[in-house]
């Protein structure tokens, strides 16, 4: 049985309270996105492996989980309302700890980035000042609908992926690659979007003014669709010109499956974005590696 003290509220948090903070179901697309990255260089070797390892380490538990415990600091109110829970509210997780995990963990990614050269270094800095703009006041981003999903998609998509390139290109990767990065994150602005379907009645109680609460599900949920769909196809577009023409066929089968996901995340935004989460988010990350080896392979397939 856990003992709290008089006032609800544990005196130090035990390691299943530490990882709940970190909430490691949301490394997933970072780590995955850097693979993504190293995978369209086409350099990747056994000597490499060390490197890419340190990198999907770094983007998930470390810079992903250290973005979580931010959050959920800065976010402890509106938890309060939303999700009571979790550690902070609860109590299982006293208010000073949350903060002091969330500052080592940003000055041990910096640390870990060092070792990645130049660029994966600037990538961390870039990600650890991010996480903090995202939640903190006075900047704390999370509060526009339109700033907070972007800049999370370019952090989460965007940012590893370059990451992944650079630290394998040692330099600045290719055009395509930075361009077919960009626009997956572009794309996972209507991810963050559908991730805010969970929190309405504490956003809106607490000022924060995501998609959801300002233009109401039903619509947030169409622009959320439409923001994905576009970039993909846009992706589409490139690779088929840039003669990737069984690649290009690949996404846009996967892009198919997620606007037929679509139809039904529609009919009730609120009650699908959860399944939507689990069915249509698979299929875009699916896209992803497919450019990813489609960049890497630098094929033309007729």
């Amino acid at each position: 049985m856990e003992i709290l003290s008089k006032n609800n509220v544990r005196s130090h948090p035990n390691i299943m309270t530490t990882l709940e903070l970190i909430k490691p179901i949301t490394w997933f697309p970072p780590m995955w996105a850097f693979l993504c990255g190293a995978v369209s260089t086409g350099l990747i070797q056994f000597e490499n492996l060390g490197y890419i390892l340190l990198g999907i380490i770094l983007s998930g538990p470390v810079v992903c989980g250290m973005s979580q415990a931010a959050n959920d600091w800065c976010d402890r109110h509106v938890d309060a309302i939303n999700e009571p829970n979790r550690p902070i509210p609860s109590g299982r997780m006293p208010e000073r700890w949350g903060l002091g995990i969330a500052i080592a963990m940003s000055i041990l990614s910096l640390l870990i980035g060092w070792f990645l050269g130049t660029w994966g270094f600037i990538a961390t800095i870039t990600a650890v000042i991010c996480a903090w703009l995202y939640s903190a006041e006075p900047f704390r981003f999370k509060k526009s609908g339109i700033f907070g999903p972007f800049l999370v998609g370019i952090c989460y998509e965007g940012l590893p992926w370059f990451t992944g390139a650079a630290v394998l290109s040692i330099g600045i990767p290719s055009i395509k690659t930075i361009i077919v990065a960009f626009l997956y994150a572009v794309g996972a602005f209507g991810i963050m979007t559908l991730n805010d379907f969970k929190a309405i009645e504490g956003d809106k109680q607490m000022g924060v003014n995501s998609l959801p609460v300002v233009l109401g599900a039903k619509s947030a949920a169409k622009l959320a669709c439409v923001v994905m769909i576009i970039p993909q196809i846009l992706v589409v577009w490139f690779l088929f010109n840039w003669n990737l023409f069984l690649y290009s066929f690949f996404v846009i089968m996967s892009l198919g499956f997620q606007i037929a996901a679509m139809k039904k995340l529609l009919k009730d935004p609120a009650q699908f974005a959860p399944w939507y989460n689990r069915t249509g988010i698979t299929l875009y990350v699916f896209g992803m590696m497919v450019s990813a080896i489609a960049l890497g392979s630098g094929a033309e397939i007729i």
